[in-house]
């Protein structure tokens, strides 16, 4: 095993490791906004809400994401190139930029996996409590956001960790469209170097270091701090 190239190739690794960090956080933070406006809706009575959101999950989930990549990148990046308004516009810089295609297909489908596990979590939620809120004349909206949504979170913090971890890994994808992510640039060295193991080794051990990171971190959120006496 040779890694004397890491040296000479630090700078396009850690531009990679950036590019996989804005993936994640961009991804995360607006699929979860998503993810709630996804469960709330699937447990509305309203069938004209549900039921559009039911397809939208059964859609995303039952699709491979690197489809729904192609899709948005090849297909729907190939109508935006056409017509001659948009890229003339302020806008085509970022249409024509794969990383944004990524983005989009990875907050989508944060919004259908993670959607389906906080309506399980909302639903698991005891009634009482939410009745006990109500009680102490909490509106609506304030019961959601300081009673039913923390204590759904709770139920499926376990659940959500492994999401997350699978979204750092479900970012690798974005190399399939020219991105050069944490995968790209690794690929890149490959090309250069003309060494197949070692890039993809090196790889690997950010991701295991990023997965670690991530479930040490939510394991320290999930913690109750103790009150002393």
């Amino acid at each position: 095993m040779d890694f004397s190239w890491i040296n000479s190739f630090a700078g396009e690794l850690l531009h990679g490791l950036g590019i996989t960090l804005k993936l994640l956080l961009l991804s995360g933070f607006f699929g979860f906004i998503l993810a709630v406006l996804v469960a709330l809706g699937r447990l509305s009575r309203n069938p004209l809400i549900s039921a559009p959101l039911r397809a939208f999950t059964s859609v995303f989930r039952g699709t491979p994401l690197l489809v729904q990549i192609y899709i948005l990148y090849y297909g729907v990046g190939s109508l935006f190139a056409s017509y001659p308004p948009i890229r003339g516009s302020f806008l085509w810089p970022y249409l024509r930029d794969g990383f944004w295609y990524v983005a989009l297909a990875l907050i989508l489908c944060v919004g259908a996996y993670v959607g389906e596990v906080l309506r399980g979590g909302l639903r698991a939620v005891p009634k009482g409590e939410l009745e006990a809120a109500r009680a102490y004349g909490m509106k609506r909206f304030m019961v959601l956001r300081r009673v039913w949504l923390p204590r759904a979170l709770q139920l499926s913090r376990p659940t959500l960790v492994g999401e997350c971890v699978l979204l750092l890994k479900a970012t690798a994808l974005a190399s399939t469209v020219a991105v050069t992510d944490l995968l790209g640039a690794a690929n890149l060295v490959r090309a250069q170097t003309l060494k197949v193991y070692e890039p993809l080794l090196a790889v690997a051990l950010i991701y295991i270091v990023l997965a670690f990171v991530i479930e040490y971190g939510c394991s320290r959120l999930g913690k109750t701090p103790q009150r002393t006496a």
